[in-house]
């Protein structure tokens, strides 16, 4: 199976980022087996799309997602919140709690659909479904399988609805990483999910740390996401967040830490020291007011921060401006921040998304992922290397991807989806469930 991509202008990624004017790019099998002139490629092809005035690049990676909150779209239930805290007794630990494993299956169908749209080919997704537990990460998985795209999926382990759940949460996460090990596919991976330091105990900490590092795999971790969770540690542990879970090994380079906007200098060392992820979430954290994570400081702490959507958009283009306009806020700098935001999705998400599936992801390169987007795009000023990330974040956030390619296989082409899946009646049976989660809300 060969696809030839003739006729754009190739933004490469990766360590040497590159702009290629009228280059092609041919897709064998999955990988990506020859970038060059478009004048060098000669012979038949399976499949040729071309490209002109279209910008040809990489797949954009996810870093941390919700896809239950599909169910929430519109709902007007939930009482009004005057702090995070509420947020989630008032609207999300009461929406989970009524989730059905059919409600899991198509809610993440729904957003892997918008995910294609919008040229997202790889979602890290963190899971929650406290009476809907057994075999909701393998829903998850199976709708990837339907629509094609890479994702990752863990089951969030939390106290707070008592110890039977908690169990049944730890043993969904052993499970489905003892699955994907074994499976050792590149399109479905596994982490262990915890909810967040305030309610975990320390037991669950410990037994959570045992399966989890005993089975090879990271941690995905809600972590200082409002103020209130460094009081609790302090007040209940006699220290902050991220040194409690650093004492319980939940702190290690194949982990993510989604949030961080109440970490100190202290904690930001013991990331950078243990090679954690933090996943930055802006559009989320200005929704439930908690603050804005200090990603500049991060980084020159040596930390990789990702980023991640938390539900709010699978679009992250979208999410990468708001991050830039919301640490421009943070530092009190129009000027700050450019850099490490771009950072955030175009290098460091590869790189973590890279490590956890075993390929390279994020870069077009021979014998990288073939997971490629096409966006209508014609630059109106001078377009290279040194202009390229301007581009990205004013002008490519603004136009509309064309064409999606996962592993080799087109999911979308045309602006028309190309997968085995009927949308309208999808979204017609998500609205029919919807109702019925909303009349038990």
């Amino acid at each position: 199976m060969s696809i030839l991509i003739k006729n754009g202008t190739v933004i490469t990624l990766g360590k040497e980022n590159r702009v290629l004017k009228n280059h092609s790019v041919l897709i064998e099998g999955s990988r990506i087996s020859k970038i060059g002139p478009s004048k060098s490629f000669n012979g038949k092809f399976k499949t040729v799309i071309d490209a002109e005035n279209k910008v040809v690049m990489p797949g954009f990676i996810n870093n941390h997602m919700h896809f239950y909150s599909t169910m929430v779209r519109g709902l007007g239930k939930a009482r009004p919140s005057k702090d995070f805290t509420e947020v989630l007794k008032n609207l999300w630990w009461r929406l989970d709690k009524k989730l059905t494993l059919q409600d899991v299956y198509y809610s993440a169908l729904i957003m892997m659909i918008n995910a294609i749209k919008h040229g997202t080919t790889t979602l890290i997704d963190h899971h929650a479904s406290p009476f809907a537990i057994r075999g909701s990460l393998f829903e998850i998985a199976k709708a990837s399988a339907v629509v094609g795209l890479r994702v990752s999926c863990c089951y969030e382990v939390s106290d707070r609805d008592g110890k039977k759940i908690r169990d049944e949460g730890m043993s969904e996460n052993k499970e489905f990483i003892e699955w994907s090990n074994k499976e050792n596919s590149e399109f479905v991976k596994a982490m262990f999910g915890l909810h967040a330091s305030f309610t975990v105990s320390d037991d669950t900490l410990k037994i959570s740390s045992e399966i989890g590092n005993g089975l090879g795999a990271g941690f995905h971790i809600h972590c200082a996401e409002a103020l209130s969770d460094e009081d609790h540690a302090e007040k209940s542990f006699g220290m902050r967040v991220v040194e409690r879970l650093s004492r319980f090994g939940i702190v290690n380079y194949k982990s993510v830490l989604a949030h961080c906007v109440h970490i100190n200098w202290k904690e930001m060392d013991i990331i950078s020291k243990n090679r954690a992820f933090v996943a930055h979430n802006p559009q989320s954290n200005l929704n439930n007011a908690v603050g804005i994570a200090d990603v500049v400081g991060m980084n020159k702490r040596g930390i990789k921060v990702l980023l991640g959507t938390d539900a709010m958009t699978v679009n992250m283009l979208e999410e990468l401006r708001v991050a830039l306009w919301a640490q421009h806020l943070k530092q009190d700098n129009p000027s700050a921040g450019f850099v490490e935001i771009a950072s955030t999705l175009l290098y460091n998400n590869p790189e973590f998304a890279s490590n956890h599936f075993g390929i390279r992801l994020g870069e077009i390169s021979e014998g990288a992922a073939a997971d490629i987007i096409l966006i209508d795009y014609i630059p109106p000023t001078q377009f290279d290397e040194s202009t390229v990330l301007g581009h990205i974040i004013y002008g490519i956030s603004q136009e509309v991807v064309d064409t999606t390619i996962v592993g080799g296989r087109i999911l979308m082409k045309d602006k028309k989806l190309k997968i085995d899946v009927d949308e309208e009646e999808v979204c017609k049976k998500s609205r029919e469930l919807a109702k019925k989660l909303w009349d038990r809300f």
